[in-house]
Order: C-alpha cells, then structure tokens, then sequence
C-alpha cells in the first residue's frame, strides 16, 4: 500500500484520466444501458480541471485520478479512478481518508455521486458518506466534517 502518491494534475493528463474513466466506469455504465464509447471520454474532458485533480501514482506509473472541487459551502469529490491493477490494495482508501482528513480540518462537508448499484458506493459508505438524493442511474451522497 505504501507504494503510491499522489501529484498535481495538469491539463497534460486529461486524456489518460479520459481514458482510465472509460475503462473503470465501463461494466457499471453497461449495466445501466449508459456505456457510449465517445460520451464516457468527452464528460471527462469537459469537467476536468487540473487546479483540483491530482494524478494517482504507482510506483511512478499514473494508475488514477481523484479532484476535490471547491462548491459553495462544501467539496465535490469527482472523478474517482483507479486503475485495475491499483484496485484492491487499499490505495482508494488511504487517498480517500488523506482527502477527507483535509476536508475535516477545513471544516466543510464532501459531496459526491456514484453510479447505481456500483461498488464505489460500499467504500464511500465505510467512510462516512449518506444517501441524500438518489434516481436511477445515480446516489447522490454527503459526508459532514467530523470534529
């Protein structure tokens, strides 16, 4: 676990975040008859921003992305990816808990929205994070700062 870090993103990224969003997201936009092959990648494109995206490294080699955007009151977590190889090893979670342990300092809740049914949803929950909306394609959830 202790083989990763994380860096300041650059608008240079965006087609490998583009591309590692494709491929993360594919069996869970299938599922819920939303997987179109140009789509996946352009959303990412036109929602990236470098300023609050950092790239996910292991070993040196990109292996995902997180941003955690300023809104008003709180910060959306966004863009949430891990590479296959990278998942399972307790990196998504020890990134998550650096970015939250921000957040509690700062005094701000996080919000953010996973796909219906995907398993996104189980580490978000382990964190801290409640259903406040949900449709069917998307769960929209907040976790308050912790004191």
């Amino acid at each position: 676990m202790g083989d990763w870090t994380m860096r300041p993103a650059s608008d240079a990224d965006v087609e490998a975040v583009a591309e590692l969003r494709a491929v993360v997201m594919r069996g869970d936009l299938e599922r819920l008859g939303r997987y179109d092959e140009r789509r996946v990648r352009q959303r990412l494109r036109d929602g990236f921003g470098a300023a609050h995206t950092w790239v996910i490294e292991v070993r040196g080699a990109f292996a995902g992305c997180v941003a955690l955007r300023p809104a008003g009151d709180a910060r959306w977590l966004e863009h949430f990816y891990l590479a296959p190889h990278a998942q399972g090893r307790g990196i998504g979670s020890a990134v998550l808990r650096a970015l939250l342990e921000r957040c509690d300092r700062d005094g701000v809740p996080v919000r953010l929205n996973v796909l219906q049914g995907g398993a996104a949803r189980r580490l978000y929950e382990r964190h801290g994070f409640v259903v406040e909306t949900e449709d069917r394609v998307d769960v929209f959830m907040l976790r308050p700062p912790s004191p």
